[in-house]
């Protein structure tokens, strides 16, 4: 069956199923929601300078991108070969692999912005 969309609205509609259904399955992705959640209010309670806000808005981004490319690469891992494989847990693994380095990124451009607030 073709779900190719037939409109930018209809992209869109889809891209948003993809979320919602991955933030209602994934425990790692809410967490990162949720942090992302803390870290605005932060900013905001900081009074955060623009600059600070395109790196912290970069930070989040990429570590919920990261997140769903993870989700998507494990469903289509499951999908093409059920049972256990070498290859699949080696796919998996370095997916899960880029969610880690873009969250220690995250977490080291966290330090760096908030650092001076805090400290």
């Amino acid at each position: 069956m073709d779900r190719k969309p037939t409109s930018f609205f209809k992209s869109c509609e889809c891209a948003y199923k993809g979320i919602v259904y991955s933030f209602k399955t994934e425990r790692h992705l809410r967490f990162h929601f949720f942090t992302a959640l803390l870290v605005i209010v932060l900013g905001f309670f900081f009074n955060l300078k623009v600059q600070e806000w395109l790196f912290i808005i970069y930070a989040i981004g990429s570590v919920i991108a990261a997140e769903l490319f993870n989700t998507a690469l494990e469903r289509v891992v499951d999908l093409t070969k059920p049972g256990y494989h070498h290859l699949a847990a080696l796919a998996k693994d370095i997916a899960a692999g880029a969610v880690l380095v873009t969250t220690v990124q995250a977490v080291i451009i966290g330090t760096i912005i908030f650092g001076p607030y805090i400290f």
